[in-house]
């Protein structure tokens, strides 16, 4: 192509040179050789000027271009401008049905999928599923602000967080209250944002009536293990040596399920409530209760510290924040040899929020698990969780009641060296100490 352009370009060049000396040779025979070629020169320029005038009217046009026929400088630019026409045309049928099969391909999505400018929060463009999930319709909602858009939804400040955005779980559809939302903001450019909204109604309808399940059956459990439990302490007799070991055991067994059933109720409380109350709670002899608790559990086989560097008291429900902190507490007794070491330790943070950690010297918890350990009824060592009465659902309990209270549950342990679990709570849970009588923390 190259070598065409260049041929062209000589030969044009070549005509012009004969133009030029025809004209010449034209002036000196009638004795006006400057005339001549001044005229000559004109026309050429003329000629070349009328062609490029050409060119630029065509392609201001937008018309498409003729394939060019000739040997000259200008047929070889429209050749280029055609086939720059032709290539450019060719990509954009590519682009455009790529485009449609994107589009084909989203509108079949079941998912409500939003492309929002980040600065304007405008809506650019939606697939399908946004009209029955979000109820967004072309073109009222083309280029509207998405936060107006999906009234009644407190979207607005859910926006403002832009990569920060948490899920918003379990939220009813602008378009149909009767369904249940999930959403999600995907910051994926610097000036775009992609909203996802996906039907979770049947996943939410599952989930409560699994937590109805368990609480039913929890209910049902709760009468006959009581009758069974009184009536082993009525057979209890210490004088009959045959039966008194199978006492004891059937004993321990109902007690046992007692207790998982209790969690399992406490469980079930806990996730059918959306917030707890909230409420002045006194640190200072909520450590004193985890001291009695954890001594008493112990019976004298571990050294247990407890420490107040806080000074501090926290905001909301008193009776759920022991539950938890009782099940970390009682967790580190039971998991740590006799001989062991465990503290409860209540600092304050020096972004202002407040931490009570449980750290232990037991056997530690090997990385793989550390994930899973809130999992209901997952146990790292099956056999030693039986021997030690626990139930599964403990750290599960934890985990739900420091979610209700804004919390974080923080998990650190090594192999060999013991764990350490932390309740991290921010700022606004934090109130200054309330005078009360003093806690005794001493040993």
């Amino acid at each position: 192509m190259q070598a065409d352009a260049r041929t062209a370009w000589f030969r044009t060049l070549g005509q012009l040179t004969l133009v030029l000396a025809a004209a010449l040779v034209f002036g000196l025979m009638v004795g006006q050789p400057w005339s001549a070629l001044t005229v000559a020169a004109l026309a050429v320029v003329g000629w070349h000027y009328w062609r490029l005038h050409d060119v630029l009217r065509r392609l201001t046009s937008r018309r498409r271009l003729a394939p060019a026929h000739g040997r000259g400088v200008w047929n070889e630019l429209d050749r280029l401008l055609f086939r720059g026409q032709t290539e450019m045309r060719t990509r954009k049928r590519r682009l455009l049905a790529m485009l449609r099969a994107y589009r084909a391909a989203a509108d079949v999505l079941p998912d409500a999928v939003v492309v929002v400018e980040r600065n304007s929060q405008r809506v650019l463009w939606f697939n399908a599923a946004a009209t029955p999930l979000l109820g967004l319709r072309h073109p009222a909602h083309r280029n509207a602000s998405l936060a107006g858009s999906l009234q009644p939804l407190a979207v607005a400040q859910w926006l403002a967080s832009g990569r920060n955005a948490e899920p918003m779980n379990d939220v009813a559809s602008p378009a149909n209250p009767a369904l249940r939302l999930r959403l999600r903001l995907l910051p994926y450019s610097e000036e775009l944002w992609l909203l996802i909204a996906r039907d979770i109604t049947q996943t939410t309808h599952l989930e409560q009536m699994r937590r109805d399940f368990v609480a039913n059956v929890s209910h049902e459990l709760r009468t006959p293990l009581t009758v069974i439990h009184g009536y082993l302490e009525m057979l209890d007799d210490g004088d009959v040596r045959e039966t008194a070991p199978m006492l004891d055991e059937m004993r321990r067994q109902s007690q046992r399920m007692t207790r998982l059933v209790e969690d399992l109720l406490t469980l079930s409380r806990l996730e059918a409530r959306d917030a707890l109350a909230d409420e002045p709670v006194a640190m200072a002899p909520m450590l004193s209760s985890l001291r009695r608790e954890a001594e008493a559990l112990s019976q004298g086989r571990h050294r247990i510290h407890v420490e107040d560097t806080a000074q501090v008291d926290l905001q909301g429900a008193g009776k759920e924040l022991h539950s938890a902190f009782s099940n970390l507490v009682s967790n580190a007794v039971r998991y740590t040899p006799e001989g062991g070491d465990i503290s409860v330790c209540f600092t304050h943070d020096a972004d202002g929020g407040a931490t009570l950690s449980v750290r232990d010297s037991g056997h530690g918890i090997p990385a793989t698990h550390l994930p899973r350990l809130t999992e209901r009824f997952y146990r790292v060592s099956t056999s030693r969780s039986r021997d030690t009465g626990g139930t599964g659902l403990g750290l599960a309990i934890v985990k739900h009641v420091l979610g209700l209270h804004g919390a974080r549950l923080d998990i650190a342990s090594e192999v060999g060296k013991g764990s350490r679990f932390a309740c991290r709570f921010d700022s606004a849970r934090v109130l200054p100490r309330t005078p009360h009588a003093p806690a005794d923390l001493s040993p």
